[in-house]
C-alpha cells in the first residue's frame, strides 16, 4: 500500500471511530449531566448508541448516574482503534501499552468534546441568550457543570463572562499536558 493510500485509509479510521467514540462518550456526558432525555440532539445519541449497547447495558448495571456498559464500549473502541492504527503503522503494542493509549484516546477525545461544545455555546450565547432550542438546551446542560465553579472565581465583569474563554484555556493546557504519540491520532 502506498503512502498516499495508508495516511488515506488511517484518516478514514481516525474520523470513523473518533465519530462514533464521540457519540458513546456524549452518551455518558448526557447521563451524567441528567440532560433531557427527550432532546432531539440526546434521541439522536441515544438511536445512535442503542443498538450496540443494549445488550451489554442488560448485563452492566448503571453506578449512581454512570452508564458502565457506555464506558466499558467507549473502552473496547478505543483498544480496537489503538490496535487498527499501531498495525497500520507496523507498531507491536502490549496490552498495558494499549489500555494506556486508549485512556489518552478516551480523555484526548473528552477534551476536544468539551472545547468544541463550550465554543459552539459561547457563540450560541452572543446571537440569542435566552434562545431556546434543542442545541442550546443541551449545551447548557453539558458545559454548566464546568463553567459554574470558573464563575464562582472569575465573576461577569461588566456584563461579560469569561468563563467559556478560562474553560477553553483549561482544557488546552490539560490537553497540551497529556503525553500523546501523535501515530494514534491523540495530538
Amino acid at each position: 500500500m502506498g503512502a498516499q493510500a495508508a495516511n488515506a485509509l488511517i484518516y478514514l479510521i481516525n474520523t470513523l471511530f473518533n465519530l462514533y467514540m464521540g457519540a458513546v462518550l456524549l452518551r455518558v456526558v448526557l447521563q451524567w449531566v441528567r440532560a433531557d432525555f427527550y432532546n432531539p440532539i440526546s434521541q439522536l445519541v441515544w438511536k445512535i448508541t442503542q443498538p450496540v449497547l443494549s445488550p451489554v447495558a442488560s448485563l452492566l448495571p448503571r453506578w449512581r448516574k454512570l452508564d458502565v456498559a457506555a464506558l466499558l464500549l467507549l473502552l473496547i473502541l478505543a483498544v480496537i482503534y489503538v490496535q487498527i492504527i499501531g498495525s497500520l503503522w507496523n507498531l507491536a503494542i502490549g496490552p498495558l501499552a494499549t489500555l494506556w493509549y486508549s485512556a489518552l484516546k478516551i480523555v484526548s477525545l473528552g477534551i476536544s468534546i468539551y472545547t468544541a461544545s463550550i465554543i459552539i455555546y459561547a457563540i450560541l450565547s452572543w446571537f440569542g441568550p435566552g434562545l431556546s432550542n434543542p442545541a442550546a438546551n443541551i449545551l447548557y446542560s453539558i458545559n454548566e457543570p464546568l463553567l459554574r465553579p470558573i464563575r464562582k472565581v472569575i465573576p461577569p465583569l461588566s456584563g461579560l463572562d469569561l468563563s467559556p474563554l478560562v474553560a477553553i484555556l483549561l482544557l488546552q493546557v490539560a490537553g497540551m499536558l497529556l503525553p500523546l504519540p501523535g501515530y494514534f491520532g491523540l495530538s
